[in-house]
C-alpha cells in the first residue's frame, strides 16, 4: 500500500474533489493552534485594550469563527460542511514582548473531517490580530499553525506529537 494524495487523480495527476458519498457520517472534531508574537508597544496596548481599532481579541475571535465557517469558499477542494460547533480562544502569554496563543475547535456530524476548518479559524484569528496591531508595529511573527488533535472518521483519533 503506497500512500497517495487524495485530491489528485492517480492516472492523470489532475486535481479533483474527493467523493465522500459512501462515507458514513460520524461525529468529527478538530483542534488547531496558532500564535502571534507582538512587539512590546503593541502587546501593551493589547493587554490594556487600548488599540484605536477596538477590542483586538474579540474581533480576532469573531473573524476566526467566521473564517472556519467559510473554509470551503477559500480552499477550492474542501467540502462545504454543516458545522455544529466552532470556538476560537485567544490568550495572552509570552516572555519577551508578548504572544497571543490561539486555539480553534471545530465539530460536525458529517462524512469528512474538520481539520481544515480548525486550521483556517486559527490562522485568520492570527491574521486579524496582525491587521489590527500593524499601525503600532509591524514586527510581528505568526507562529506555527498545526492540528493538535482530531477525532472521528475512518482514521480515528489523532494527537500531535508535541
Amino acid at each position: 500500500n503506497t500512500p497517495q494524495l487524495t485530491h489528485t487523480d492517480p492516472e492523470t495527476g489532475k486535481a479533483s474533489m474527493v467523493s465522500v458519498t459512501d462515507k458514513a457520517p460520524t461525529h468529527r472534531t478538530a483542534l488547531a493552534v496558532s500564535s502571534i508574537w507582538l512587539p512590546g508597544v503593541a502587546f501593551d496596548l493589547l493587554k490594556r485594550n487600548g488599540h484605536k481599532k477596538g477590542d483586538v481579541l474579540t474581533v480576532a475571535q469573531i473573524a476566526g469563527i467566521q473564517a472556519a465557517k467559510q473554509t470551503s469558499n477559500l480552499i477550492p477542494l474542501c467540502h462545504p460542511l454543516l458545522l455544529t460547533h466552532v470556538s476560537v480562544d485567544l490568550k495572552l502569554g509570552g516572555l519577551r514582548g508578548g504572544r497571543v496563543d490561539i486555539e480553534s475547535r471545530v465539530a460536525c456530524m458529517g462524512n469528512t473531517g474538520v481539520e481544515m476548518e480548525a486550521l483556517t479559524g486559527a490562522t485568520v484569528a492570527a491574521l486579524t490580530v496582525f491587521d489590527m496591531c500593524k499601525a503600532v508595529g509591524k514586527d510581528m511573527v505568526i507562529g506555527e499553525v498545526k492540528v493538535m488533535e482530531k477525532t472521528g472518521g475512518k482514521s480515528g483519533t489523532y494527537k500531535h506529537n508535541q
